[in-house]
């Protein structure tokens, strides 16, 4: 699942077939032009800039914009999602604890404005009452217009935020369909 998303974001190539986005073949474009594209990712762990502050790992997400006025209204967009971030804007990074790095991870990919957001493991390591407001999150996100293509493995959450669900087994789509029937299916 994982190299799925990675594959998508240019960070692999595909051993066959084709990516395509909007019509244009991406599959062997470099990571900085799938972004450019809409494609944005938080990968699986968070990967954060540890040595950077909350404030530099955010605006990180936005190097591929040249809007000064939009990359303020959307860092004010990511505060309002994440006041957590807004409070810790000046702290480093790597400090952070695993559910405000999660956040960070998560507006450091909604700064580069994406029409794609892939997000892999959001709720991995996370608290459970951390797990219910990150896809809360998730669901304001999906609610401003952005697909979201999530990879989790807590079924559950993740089909009370999606419209549609394909389950992979060893790298097999075994069962797709809309959430509701994919919840409902007794596989």
């Amino acid at each position: 699942k994982s190299t799925t998303l990675n594959t998508i974001c240019g960070l692999m190539h595909p051993r066959e077939g084709e990516i395509y986005f909007e019509g244009k073949a991406i599959d062997h474009a470099p990571p900085h032009e799938i972004v450019h594209l809409g494609i944005a990712q938080v990968p699986e762990g968070r990967k954060i800039f540890n040595r950077l502050t909350v404030l530099e790992n955010l605006y990180i997400g936005a190097y591929t914009r040249t809007d000064k006025a939009g990359m303020k209204s959307d860092l004010e967009w990511v505060f309002g999602l994440f006041p957590r971030l807004k409070e810790r804007a000046r702290q480093v990074g790597g400090t952070l604890s695993g559910g405000e790095q999660q956040m960070l991870a998560m507006g450091r990919a909604l700064m580069a404005r994406p029409r794609v957001l892939l997000l892999d493991e959001p709720s991995m390591g996370l608290a459970p009452i951390l797990v219910q407001s990150i896809f809360d999150i998730i669901r304001d996100i999906s609610g401003k217009g952005i697909t979201i293509l999530l990879v989790e493995q807590n079924a559950n959450m993740a089909l009370s935020v999606a419209s549609r669900a394909y389950v992979l087994k060893t790298g097999r789509i075994v069962l797709a369909g809309d959430a509701e029937t994919v919840r409902k299916d007794p596989q």
